[in-house]
């Protein structure tokens, strides 16, 4: 029996049941914003998106970038939202708000009033990561907190999966708006789950749910309790007084580099795939312009529904292995900093291999799969860490706050790099060389988080608790 094992079954593990409620509210949340991407065909053919299919790009990158907004905004609301109401409620508003949000979609039929809809999604989204964080830091000691951030956080992946599996068969088969209300509709579900079985860990203790060991465990952090004991401990936090820290300014921009690039997969790579067959369907067509049969039987056509399954279930394992090595790591006798500086530069090399997905896919598209495969299961494994540095570095009671932060950081990133897509692909859809955007957007995902490691490191050498006083 592992001495993981051991632990639980000597104190009890309900704070893995938390960690399962934070999970599949995290796979709500990728769930609803994956619906978009994989209806882009389906809405560009039905006019959401314009007639001219160069400005289709461009508007659909619009319509990105009202989400990205909203979600930029609503992180940094969020995060001090669930400061101030706390994790229960503060959670519970979240997935309330883009619950409805997602269900809203259904009743729009233009650019711009999809990008209204999208906004509001993208502005009550924006809580599920800052409570998510808050939650695991309430809940977990530090040395199990990336382990728990990466089971949570491997929700977004399950997401990802489920989604192209349902969605375009509920969209063929009752029309692309029931995917957005029954998909919406899931979220309601999970409330009910959450008011009966979340609460802070000290309201658990008092009503016989969890045992005074576990209880202990969860406060086994000496330097969290210390800090949890000085006069300032529940005093208020202003953002100000978090920007003069060079780790808020560390976790932000390792979030604005890198967040971006889950982004870009999230929101094109049901496009890349579908372009990628169309390709190989006019070359086929160019040497056998006889050909009669299914397109699906042609050489190197694949269902990029179900690549796009294979891609974030290999981005699951990812999200698991990036919280469980760091952990390792410590076992084997390593310093905590050390051990997540380690995982984290061998998560910044591994999307390297992003750099031949383009050339890859003109051989077969299975390689390209597999590379982006590779790079988005690093960014989980990669995500999994810079989530937890957070509660690495700041008190409890300022968690959500950073994340926010951090968040916002993201977000900005994400609008660049959806504005910059749109711009690339309608430049090269209009030449006919819509593949050569493609190599350049995964030229900037291949290098981003070797960069943003570097910056982080310079910025925070170690991974240290810092000392909070109210402003």
């Amino acid at each position: 029996m592992s001495s993981f094992t051991q632990i639980n079954e000597r104190i009890g593990r309900y704070r893995w049941t938390i960690c399962a409620l934070v999970f599949f509210a995290t796979t709500i949340n990728y769930l609803d914003r994956n619906v978009l991407g994989l209806l882009k065909q389906t809405l560009s053919d039905d006019g959401v998106f314009g007639l001219d299919k160069a400005n289709q790009e461009l508007n659909y990158s619009t319509v990105v970038i009202c989400f990205q907004v909203a979600y930029a905004v609503g992180m940094l609301a969020a995060g001090r939202l669930i400061d101030w109401v706390g994790t229960k409620a503060g959670y519970a508003y979240s997935l309330i708000g883009w619950s409805l949000a997602a269900i809203g979609h259904a009743f729009g039929h233009h650019t711009w009033s999809f990008g209204f809809w999208r906004a509001a999604l993208g502005l009550t989204e924006a809580g599920n990561f800052p409570a998510a964080n808050k939650t695991i830091a309430e809940w977990f000691p530090k040395r199990e907190r990336a382990f728990a951030t990466g089971l949570y956080n491997s929700g977004a992946n399950v997401g990802a999966i489920v989604a192209p599996l349902c969605v375009p068969y509920i969209a063929s088969s009752w029309g692309w708006e029931w995917a957005f209300i029954l998909t919406g509709a899931v979220g309601l579900l999970w409330l009910v789950f959450w008011y009966r079985m979340y609460d802070s860990p000290k309201a658990k203790l008092a009503s016989g749910h969890l045992q005074q060991a576990e209880y202990d465990h969860i406060h086994s952090d000496r330097d969290e309790q210390a800090a949890e004991q000085t006069s300032s401990a529940t005093a208020k936090v202003s953002w100000r007084v978090l920007l003069r820290f060079r780790q808020t300014w560390a976790f932000a921009i390792g979030k604005f580099l890198t967040d971006p690039i889950w982004w870009f997969y999230l929101f094109w790579l049901p496009a890349f795939l579908a372009g990628e067959n169309s390709r190989k369907v006019a070359a086929y067509m160019t040497t056998h312009p006889d050909y009669t049969g299914a397109q699906s039987d042609i050489p190197g056509i694949i269902s990029w529904p179900f690549a796009v399954a294979v891609v974030y279930t290999v981005s699951t394992a990812g999200s698991i292995f990036g919280g469980w090595l760091p952990k390792r790591f410590i076992h084997g006798g390593m310093d905590a900093n050390k051990a997540r500086k380690l995982a984290m530069f061998l998560f910044a090399l591994a999307p390297l291999t992003v750099l031949l997905a383009s050339r890859l896919g003109q051989i077969n598209t299975w390689f390209a799969v597999a590379t982006i495969a590779i790079a988005c299961a690093a960014h989980q494994a990669w995500s999994a860490n810079i989530f937890t540095t957070v509660s690495d570095m700041f008190p409890k009671r300022a968690v959500a706050s950073v994340t926010g932060i951090g968040g916002m950081a993201g977000a900005v990133g994400g609008i660049l790099i959806a504005r910059l897509a749109g711009l690339l692909l309608k430049h090269f859809t209009a030449a006919g060389h819509v593949e050569l955007g493609y190599a350049i957007l995964f030229a900037i995902c291949g290098s981003a988080y070797l960069a943003a490691w570097i910056i982080m490191h310079l910025l925070a050498p170690r991974f240290k608790l810092v000392e909070l006083k109210a402003d």
